[in-house]
């Protein structure tokens, strides 16, 4: 968190005098006056030859000035020319080619001259250029043969351009040319080989040049190298080498310099230009360069190294950056030293610029002109743009050395006076007019202005005034005689009032006064005094990760009578407020952070009058950046050292880093982890395998997350050796009842160690132990076909190469296939009461496999009628289960099979025992409803009916027997009724006959007796009903109706014919 000072304030309605307050006084442009330049062309003028030529003079003045030029010191008639005409109202030449001409014709030095009645003022010579970009000449160029280890320099040469082209290199085929500290391009466009490797024969080169002004790019015909060498195989794995140059036969030198050449040199520079020292070096090893200033430092506030070290830029020069400078080039062969000696020349620069001379009549001024330079400058004057030697003579005026005095001064005085200093490295021109006015004091500014300001501020009154000869000016507040001057108050020598700390008493009116001999003038200016803007609650510094949302506080007190405009600064920029920011009066949210959102905050609390700024800065928390600039060396048989360098960490400390490698033959392009360093280690020694193609990368790693992989290193290739390791996971399986799969994982690239690599596999019966049958398998499989189910077999898989056989392996016991089991055997089913059903069983004899569990399936059953199937599953150790009966009455059927991965085997089956005490009245429901059980019914109702007919006729002839009258009483709520074949009935009192019997289905049924049967063999009808019970009433007829029924009972009845056989 912190507060930034605000600029100085900007008070409304009041006029700021930019020449500060000791400036030039400027002449109100309604009073008569000599001409001014007020903008011209720069003195080397280069332009485009496709565009009009334009000159630019421009000049202010009373009467306005007219104007005229020379080209190469000679008069330039504009009227003469058709291509070229002036500006209206100005001096600003315009030579237009749109009808045709060659713009290089109008090439040479202009001076632009502006003259009114007063005087002649003149421009600088402006040195008219037309932009070239020549083309590359034609040249065949021949292959550059040289040896691998020597220097070389390829020559650019480009063209003369105007201004000069940029050069870079590329190849044939528009590829830029990787430079470094052993490859680079000089200033001079040249590109430097501090030693040739034979790689570099791998492109061409080429030299391009961009030409400013057309925007144009030539090529130079490309460069091609033939390397010599000793070791004609580029290997990779040598470039990386620790001792790469001798590995390829390459002598080792001792550095020498190749630009600049010899042990020292010197150079000049100007004053306030940018100073460029360069050191190229040859050598193998490539040298390292460094540099040095004899007696003393570098210059560290503007000093920079460039080119890999190679060059030295020192900005804006000055006196004290002469001297000798040395670069030290060096490598394990020795060092060698370039110095260079500096000297700092100066074209003229001002130290007092003549300034434009306002007097009165009879008054006396001088006009001043001091340069300095290296070498010393000269110094001419000039009037009117005529030498001064030429001009007439001026007994008020006298000239001395670098100043002009005049004395007594009057009308005739006016005139433009030109002061141009010069020396071998430049020149400069200045125009300073002498005016001679009498002329009251005059206010500038508008009247009475209102004028607010901030407490506590330092605050300028200006009063812009005018009169020849000068005011004087003096200040009053609130109408007070008491001049303005000393302790809190200032008053400079232009008249304005410097209050240096605003009070709130300093609220009122001030009034300045002009005064000169010819009169006086006055203004007032209100100043009224305000509370500062301040920012009490700032926002503070913040760490955030991606993703996360953040708050910047920013809340403002400020003066009530000013409006309050809150606005962000992002890096010092406009902030965008975009769909992810919420911005409010006293806060600024962000959503979502983003790496982008990282910076710098300033909160901007401003009014009209001020406003108060505080910053705070954002960190992001991210990933790192990818590693680069991978590394080998120490290369060795079993191992290899990789260094790296580390990526930005992105506001969070690396905390690992991840070694990656890829080989290119069992899985080419997949990337596997090799091993992992901590955040402070960038370089390890890497473990590797025999004969396996390594390439390495890198991935960094912090609390926020990984890198991106750095780019791959170059490859390496281990020698190889036999097999070290066996395959891992050796299982032997049946896929099938008969034959046992042999599988196992693979060695990967790591661990095959050689070429070929391949499986020897060997298998055998466990218990017979007989030879050993084997394969050669190049996969992770092998079937061993026609085997007995579920047998145990010893297995072995040895790995092989073309170098030799790895390690005797391990035995592993696998199993042939598996089938389907027997049944459990002694499959049990107790009842021990009528609540729970206990089932045991016993393993199967022959479970032909490895037991998975056992499968219960069961259904309670009641007659006829089968409830839902239950099943049910158990552990292969599980041979005991219980069942809970759902009702006391039902029995049950078990299913019960063991299984194998192959599937269930034999099943046996078993039902529960009947419940004791309960077997007749569970079956009597389902018996009421059977067919057979009906017609029994019926049967046995048909042969009680016949022995109520054979009671009735025995009675009928035996005597008759009191019968008591029944009569049709419906039955009650209490008498027993129909239900499933039964019919219960009682005598009048509604009471059951002692010694009753209880039905099978529950109810309770009379016992035969003479009485009921005379009852029933005196009925009217007697029937059966559907269901095979007896339905019988009879009722009290009348005579005849009796008479009737038993004369045709008599005659038809079935009943009489069975007693006439009997």
């Amino acid at each position: 968190m912190a507060r930034k000072q605000p600029p100085p304030w900007v008070h409304a309605a009041v006029l700021l005098w930019l020449l500060g307050l000791g400036g030039a006084i400027e002449i109100p442009m309604d009073l008569s006056q000599p001409p001014t330049i007020t903008k011209q062309s720069v003195k080397d003028h280069i332009v485009d030859p496709r565009d009009n030529i334009l000159i630019e003079c421009e000049a202010k003045g009373n009467p306005a000035p007219s104007f005229h030029w020379t080209r190469n010191s000679r008069f330039f008639n504009i009227a003469k020319d058709p291509r070229v005409s002036m500006r209206r109202r100005s001096g600003t030449l315009v030579i237009d080619f749109r009808s045709g001409g060659r713009p290089e014709e109008y090439e040479g030095e202009y001076q632009c001259f502006a003259r009114n009645k007063f005087g002649t003022a003149i421009s600088n010579r402006i040195r008219l250029q037309v932009s070239k970009s020549p083309l590359w000449p034609k040249e065949n160029l021949d292959p550059v043969v040289v040896q691998e280890g020597a220097p070389l320099t390829l020559q650019c040469n480009p063209p003369p351009g105007l201004p000069s082209p940029v050069i870079f290199w590329m190849s044939s085929s528009m590829e830029p040319i990787t430079q470094d500290k052993r490859v680079s391009q000089g200033y001079n466009g040249d590109l430097y080989f501090s030693n040739v490797l034979l790689q570099d024969m791998q492109t061409d080169y080429s030299c391009n040049a961009r030409f400013h002004f057309t925007h144009t790019i030539q090529q130079k015909n490309p460069f091609t190298l033939k390397v010599l060498t000793n070791h004609p195989y580029n290997d990779s794995s040598l470039r990386n080498h620790p001792d790469m140059y001798s590995a390829r036969g390459v002598a080792e030198r001792t550095p020498s310099f190749m630009h600049p050449q010899g042990t020292s040199s010197s150079q000049m520079v100007l004053r306030g230009t940018d100073l460029l020292l360069e050191c190229i070096a040859s050598g193998v090893p490539t040298p390292d360069i460094a540099w040095y200033k004899k007696g003393g430092d570098l210059p560290s506030h503007k000093a920079r190294f460039e080119n890999f070290n190679k060059a030295l830029r020192i900005t804006n020069v000055s006196e004290e950056d002469s001297g000798e400078y040395f670069c030290l080039a060096s490598n394990k062969m020795g060092s060698i030293r370039h110095t260079i000696s500096v000297r700092v020349k100066a074209a003229p620069y001002w130290l007092d610029e003549p300034q434009n001379l306002i007097l009165a009549p009879g008054e006396d001024g001088r006009l001043v002109c001091r340069a300095n330079g290296n070498p010393k400058p000269t110094v001419q004057w000039m009037v009117n743009g005529e030498p001064l030697q030429s001009a007439p003579l001026n007994p008020n005026r006298e000239v001395a050395g670098d100043t002009i005095i005049f004395r007594d001064t009057q009308i005739s005085s006016r005139a433009v006076y030109q002061c141009n200093t010069s020396n071998e490295h430049g020149y400069l021109l200045a125009n300073a007019f002498v005016s001679v006015l009498d002329v009251p004091p005059r206010m500038l500014s508008p009247r009475n202005q209102l004028i607010r300001v901030i407490l506590y501020n330092r605050t300028r009154l200006d009063c812009p005034f005018f009169g020849s000869p000068i005011p004087t000016l003096r200040w009053f507040k609130n109408g007070q005689g008491s001049n303005l001057d000393g302790g809190n108050y200032h008053v400079y020598e232009n008249g304005s009032l410097e209050i240096k700390m605003i009070r709130k008493e300093d609220q009122g009116i001030y009034t300045c006064v002009a005064t000169n001999i010819l009169g006086k003038a006055e203004n007032q200016v209100r100043l009224e005094v305000k509370d500062p803007t301040r920012i009490f609650r700032m926002p503070e510094d913040q760490s955030a990760q991606r993703g996360t949302t953040v708050r910047l506080e920013c809340r403002v007190k400020h003066d009530p009578s000013l409006k309050l405009t809150v606005h962000w600064l992002k890096d010092d920029e406009p902030l965008y407020v975009g769909n992810r920011m919420k911005k409010e009066d006293d806060s600024l949210t962000i959503f979502g952070v983003a790496e982008r959102d990282q910076g710098s905050y300033t909160c901007v609390a401003s009014t009209e009058l001020d406003q108060d700024l505080a910053k705070a800065y954002l960190t992001v928390l991210g990933r790192p950046d990818r590693p680069r600039d991978l590394e080998l060396t120490d290369l060795a048989e079993r191992s290899v050292r990789l260094t790296w360098i580390p990526g930005d960490p992105n506001n969070s400390p690396i905390t690992d880093f991840v070694v990656q490698f890829e080989e290119d033959q069992f899985q080419p392009g997949v990337w596997h982890d090799h091993s992992k360093f901590p955040g402070s280690v960038n370089s390890a020694v890497l473990q590797l395998s025999p004969y396996v193609n390594y390439q390495f990368r890198v991935i960094a790693v912090n609390e926020v997350g990984s890198s991106h992989p750095s780019l791959p290193s170059e490859r390496y290739r281990t020698s190889g050796a036999p097999p070290e390791s066996n395959p891992t996971d050796v299982k032997g399986e049946g896929t099938r009842k008969n034959n046992m799969e042999i599988t196992w994982t693979p060695m990967n690239a790591t661990s095959a160690f050689g070429p070929n690599l391949r499986y020897i596999v060997k298998w055998r019966r466990r218990e017979t132990r007989d030879t050993w049958n084997n394969v050669t398998v190049w996969g992770s499989r092998f079937v061993v076909g026609q085997t007995p189910v579920y047998v145990p077999y010893e297995i072995r898989v040895q790995a092989e190469n073309d170098f030799g056989k790895g390690p005797e392996p391990d035995t592993v016991i696998g199993y042939s296939g598996e089938d389907l089991p027997s049944a459990p055997r002694r499959f049990r089913v107790r009842q021990p009461n009528l609540d729970i059903i206990n089932l045991e069983w016993d393993h199967p004899e022959h479970p032909n496999g490895i037991l998975t569990g056992y499968t219960l399936r069961y259904q309670a059953f009641n007659g006829t009628k089968v409830g839902k199937q239950i099943a049910e599953s158990f552990s292969p150790n599980q041979t005991k289960f219980s069942v809970q009966r759902l009702d006391p009455v039902s029995r049950y059927r078990f299913t019960l099979s063991a299984r194998t991965q192959v599937g269930n085997g034999e099943a046996v089956t078993e039902e529960s025992p009947a419940p004791p005490n309960e077997a007749y009245t569970n079956n009597q429901a389902d018996i009421a409803t059977q067919g057979w059980f009906i017609g029994l019914m019926c049967a046995i109702a048909l042969l009680v009916l016949m022995l109520l007919i054979v009671c009735f006729i025995k009675r009928s002839r035996g005597g008759k027997y009191p019968v008591r009258e029944k009569k049709d009483v419906p039955l009650g709520p209490e008498d027993p009724k129909e239900d499933e074949g039964s019919f219960d009935y009682s005598d009048e009192d509604h009471k059951p006959l002692q010694g009753s019997q209880t039905s099978l289905d529950g109810t309770i049924k009379q016992p035969e007796s003479d009485d009921s049967l005379v009852d029933y063999g005196e009925g009217g009808e007697g029937q059966f009903n559907e269901d095979g019970s007896f339905i019988g009433q009879y009722t009290v007829k009348k005579d005849k109706e009796e008479t009737e029924g038993n004369e045709s009972s008599e005659a038809t009845s079935p009943v009489n014919a069975i007693y006439s056989l009997a």
